[in-house]
């Protein structure tokens, strides 16, 4: 099972019983959309007392770069390996925490999901003058773009699944903005590229996180605290079978149906061709 989430800033204090409750294995993985907290501090103690509690748990993570952290190739004991059909960066003593490789596709769930990190930190100025760590290559390089759009292009601008930290500019929540913080002094560049990509992408869904704040507008999803199953298509575009079921059941008593006609609405509400697929997903959801 895939399951995702938004921001953490090292605070997982609720996975060990998340894990319990939904008796996930290592063979599960909890997609992280950026700032997980896990390299805020590089080598120092404290990371690696976090990741050795992180390795012990029985579920994989996969973590999108955000913009309170190293990049994984700051840290010379991360090396390049692949998973789900991607290049990953991970480490030998914390199998189990992944790293994505921005403009990488993954396969999940049979999604061509297509990955990108990054974003400004609007307390940029405040971590500097208090001395705290702030990362010079928090935001996506030309390198990293150029890298997305080529596979982009690779894919005739088709993917199913977009994981980025940030959000395209026109899809930004303006009413999660920090009140007294002028937005005309924030770096907006990566908000706009996305922008780009996101007017010429067709796509499915369009996860992200960075505002702090869950809502859904149009196929763009923000995610913070919460923890979703991963995008299910024919879940979000079709009714279940037991819904179906319902509304025939809800049909008036005075027009009885027979068997035949039952079936004839259940296919229209929920088509056959969608059933075997379905219904064996529902399954392993089980």
């Amino acid at each position: 099972m895939i399951y995702i989430t938004g921001d953490r800033h090292g605070d997982f204090g609720d996975i060990p019983m998340w894990c319990t409750i939904n008796k996930t294995t290592k063979k599960d993985i909890l997609i992280i959309l950026g700032d997980a907290g896990i390299n805020y501090y590089g080598k120092n103690s404290k990371d690696i007392s976090l990741k050795e509690i992180l390795n012990q748990l029985p579920i994989t993570f996969f973590c999108i770069h955000g913009n309170h952290e190293m990049r994984p190739t700051s840290i010379d004991t991360y090396k390049e390996t692949e998973f789900m059909g991607g290049i990953v960066y991970s480490e030998d003593d914390y199998p189990n925490i992944l790293f994505a490789k921005d403009g990488e596709v993954y396969n999940f769930n049979g999604l061509k999901t297509l990955v990108c990190g990054g974003a400004y930190s609007v307390d940029k100025d405040y971590r500097l003058l208090r001395g705290w760590r702030w990362f010079s290559d928090e935001q996506p390089s030309e390198e990293i773009k150029k890298r997305v759009e080529e596979k982009c292009k690779s894919n005739n601008w088709n993917v199913d699944i977009m994981l980025t930290h940030t959000a395209p500019l026109k899809y930004e929540p303006t009413e999660w903005f920090i009140d007294g913080l002028e937005q005309d002094r924030i770096d907006k560049s990566t908000e706009e590229w996305l922008d780009t990509i996101e007017d010429r992408l067709n796509y499915k869904k369009w996860y992200c996180g960075h505002y702090h704040g869950n809502k859904k507008l149009d196929k763009i999803q923000f995610m913070y605290g919460d923890i979703e199953k991963f995008y299910d298509y024919l879940k979000e575009n079709f009714m279940t079978q037991e819904m179906a079921r319902e509304i025939v059941q809800s049909l008036p008593s005075l027009y009885p149906l027979q068997p035949v006609e039952e079936e004839a609405i259940l296919t229209l509400l929920y088509p056959k061709e969608l059933k075997s697929e379905k219904d064996s997903e529902l399954d392993i959801d089980m």
